[in-house]
């Protein structure tokens, strides 16, 4: 979800329809679940603030060195348990019309940033999402040691992007040195989930030493094959840490203005859960 500079008109057409065809490659479909072991989750089973030994909170709206998120978001990100808190056996993501500081909304960014990262594994998240204008939530990954430099260059992972004035669509998409947007070259492509506010669908990556893989609900819609040249096509030889949030505006979410009648609005997690081949 991290964009650090300002979309064009252009570059935003692009985003709704990313896919590159000409880096896609013919990757298998199936995957078979025998292969893999349950090795880390949260099923948010106690009511309360989100489990401390494997979440940390984002705070604050990026400033000084990446104000607005580096995509020009509106929000404040906090701690409290308005914003993020579990309630009946789900994590709930909050994002509210509340002024902090200078930021008029607030909401929630959770990560497993210095709790736990990952080097390859099948990520899956079953979730309702939620609606309204000017509302774009995320779940994504980010590399924990950014070995080939600040981004993009370590690359960025977003398993789904969903953003209110296109509420019946889900996207995947990276980013790397080579594929970014700002370049007009990221590689993505977007699945309809014409429910997706409604009900709970499962949203997942799986991510090889060879390719990776979206899918919702085991219906892969997008891959990316490891085509073995550098770093700046294939970072994804590194650990990526996991990331839950729901931002308001920003360029991307903002393309058609915020409705603040819509809020407070809520993201709910049912489980994250982290499987690796045995």
């Amino acid at each position: 979800m991290k964009k650090i500079l300002i979309y064009t008109p252009i570059i935003l057409l692009i985003i709704i329809s990313c896919k590159q065809s000409t880096e896609q490659a013919d990757v298998d479909t199936t995957t078979n679940k025998s292969e893999y072991e349950l090795v880390w989750s949260d099923e948010f089973d106690a009511d309360g603030l989100p489990d401390a030994t494997k979440w940390a909170y984002a705070i604050g709206d990026g400033c000084p060195e990446l104000c607005g998120w580096g995509n020009g978001e509106k929000q404040y990100y906090t701690d409290k348990k308005e914003n993020a808190r579990i309630e009946n056996g789900v994590l709930i993501i909050e994002a509210t019309k509340e002024a902090i500081d200078s930021s008029e909304y607030t909401s929630a960014k959770l990560q497993t940033k210095g709790k736990q990262d990952w080097l390859y594994g099948k990520f899956e998240t079953r979730a309702r999402l939620q609606s309204g204008k000017g509302t774009w939530s995320a779940i994504w990954m980010l590399p924990t040691e950014n070995k080939y430099g600040h981004w993009p260059k370590s690359g960025e992972i977003d398993i789904m992007e969903h953003v209110g004035h296109e509420s019946d669509w889900v996207f995947g998409t990276i980013h790397t040195e080579a594929y970014n947007h700002l370049i007009g070259t990221h590689i993505g492509d977007s699945m309809e989930v014409a429910d997706s506010e409604a009900e709970f669908h499962n949203y997942t990556l799986e991510w090889t030493e060879d390719s990776l893989k979206w899918s919702v609900d085991n219906e892969v819609y997008f891959s990316v094959a490891n085509k073995n040249k550098t770093s700046a096509e294939w970072p994804y030889d590194q650990r990526f840490y996991f990331i839950l949030n729901i931002a308001i505006g920003g360029f991307w979410g903002e393309m058609y203005g915020i409705d603040d009648d819509a809020f407070p609005q809520k993201m709910e997690v049912d489980y994250v859960r982290v499987y690796q081949k045995k």
